[in-house]
C-alpha cells in the first residue's frame, strides 16, 4: 500500500509508524485512518517485525486527533468516517495484536491522538507534550476507547476528572499518573523509544506476546478465572524451539538466537 498521510517504515525487527500530517498537528482524518488501520494490520501480520514504535512528524503534535475542519467540511457526505469509528479499526474490540507498541509522544496528544497513545503498551514522552480529551468541548466524547481506557489505566477519579472537564495535563503529571514510563528531552524522544524497543527485542518474541495477552486478556476476568484461562500464546510459547533455546543458552552462556516460532 502506497502510503500519503503517514510514514511507515520496518527495520531491525522494529516497524515505524509516524504520523505524517503536521501542518494539522498529525490530525487524523478518514484517509489517514485508513492508512493507519493497514499499517497496524500489516504489523500485526508480518512475521518479521516484533515492536512498533508510533509517533507523530515534527516536533509540536503526536496527534491532536479527529480533524474537526475536515469533518465540518465534510458534513453529510457519504462514507465519511468521524468520532469513534475514526480508529475503531485498530483499536475497536475486534483488533487483537499481541506484539508490543511504544507511543514516543512527542508533543500535543489530543483527542484521538491521546486514544491512539493509550491503546499502545508503553508511552514515553518528550517533555513539552501534553494529553487530554477535550472531545466535549465541541459536542462529541472520545469514543475511540478513550472513556473506557482511561478509567482502567489511572485512579478512577482522576479519569473522571480530565474525561468530564476535557482539561489537558503536561508529560510530567501524566508521569506522576503512571500513564508514561518516561519523560525525555525531545532530542532524546526516539532513542528512548528504541531503546524500549530494543530490551523488548533481547527477550523472546513470543514469551513478549504470551505476557502481552495473559496481562490484557486476563483484566477482563476475575482473578481466579484469569489465572487457570488458556491463553493461545501461552500455548504458542510452550511449543515453540525459543522455549528450549532460551535455557540453552543461559546454561552455555551465550546469547539466545530468538527464532520467534
Amino acid at each position: 500500500m502506497d502510503y500519503q498521510y503517514i510514514i511507515y517504515e520496518k527495520k531491525d525487527r522494529i516497524a515505524y509508524l509516524t504520523l505524517n500530517r503536521p501542518e494539522v498537528m498529525n490530525a487524523i482524518h478518514p484517509p489517514a485512518g485508513q492508512e493507519i488501520n493497514a499499517a497496524f494490520a500489516d504489523f500485526r501480520d508480518d512475521p518479521e517485525v516484533w515492536v512498533a514504535i508510533v509517533t507523530g512528524a515534527g516536533d509540536r503534535a503526536f496527534s491532536t486527533g479527529n480533524d474537526l475542519k475536515y469533518t465540518a467540511a465534510h458534513a453529510g457526505q457519504a462514507g465519511q468516517i468521524v468520532g469513534g469509528r475514526l480508529l475503531a479499526g485498530i483499536f475497536g474490540s475486534s483488533f487483537e495484536c499481541w506484539k508490543p507498541i511504544i507511543a514516543a509522544v512527542n508533543g500535543y496528544a489530543l483527542g484521538g491522538g491521546f486514544e491512539l497513545a493509550l491503546a499502545c503498551d508503553i508511552i514515553v514522552a518528550a517533555e513539552h507534550a501534553r494529553f487530554g480529551l477535550p472531545e466535549p468541548t465541541v459536542g462529541l466524547m472520545a469514543g475511540a476507547g478513550g472513556v473506557h481506557r482511561l478509567p482502567r489505566q489511572i485512579p478512577l477519579k482522576m479519569a473522571m476528572d480530565l474525561l468530564l472537564t476535557a482539561r489537558q495535563i503536561t508529560a510530567q503529571e501524566a508521569f506522576r499518573l503512571g500513564l508514561v514510563s518516561e519523560v525525555v528531552p525531545a532530542d532524546q524522544l526516539l532513542a528512548t523509544a528504541q531503546r524500549r524497543a530494543e530490551m523488548i527485542l533481547s527477550c523472546a518474541p513470543l514469551s513478549v506476546r504470551a505476557t502481552k495477552q495473559s496481562a490484557m486478556v486476563g483484566l477482563r476476568m476475575p482473578l481466579e478465572v484469569a489465572l487457570d484461562h488458556n491463553y493461545s500464546m501461552v500455548q504458542a510459547m510452550r511449543e515453540s524451539e525459543d522455549i528450549v533455546e532460551g535455557p540453552r543458552a543461559f546454561a552455555e552462556k551465550r546469547k539466545p538466537q530468538w527464532k520467534g516460532r
